[in-house]
């Protein structure tokens, strides 16, 4: 699994007009993208990896502040475009894996106690948020 992790001050995600996920104030953004041989395993290691991740102000994690996520599936993390100009997707699971295991990152952060909204997996998303910093991290599970 692969994860871009963004530290922001609010964000959100919109699908035909309707606001379907949002947190306010300091908090994650995560874009989660499944490869074929990721696991369940692998998805509460991810979960465990964001919920303690010290990136928030003061060197803190969610766990320490019950800062909120913004969890939102994006199967264009595992494009590849070093050959041509069109990326290929090959490397991405398809819905009927992925769908389940970003589901279960989701599970696993609540069950946690974390405070997590969420897109609509497979829709057409709009992500907007301000990153705090900015700050971006890259994790791979």
């Amino acid at each position: 699994m692969r994860a871009v992790v963004q530290r922001v001050d609010g964000a959100s995600v919109v699908v035909d007009g309707e606001t379907v996920g949002e947190i306010s104030g300091e908090g994650l953004c995560v874009l989660v993208g499944v490869t074929h041989d990721d696991t369940g395993e692998k998805a509460a290691q991810l979960a465990r990896k964001l919920w303690s991740l010290r990136i928030l102000n003061e060197e803190r994690s969610c766990s320490d502040t019950g800062a909120p996520l913004l969890v939102i599936s994006q199967f264009t993390l595992y494009g590849d475009a070093r050959k041509g100009r069109r990326p290929t997707w090959s490397a991405a699971a398809p819905g009927p894996v992925a769908e389940p295991l970003v589901e279960a990152v989701v599970a696993h952060l609540r069950e946690l106690g974390a405070t997590v909204a969420t897109g609509r997996f497979g829709a057409k998303m709009r992500v907007g948020l301000t990153n705090d910093g900015p700050f971006t991290v890259l994790l791979e599970v």
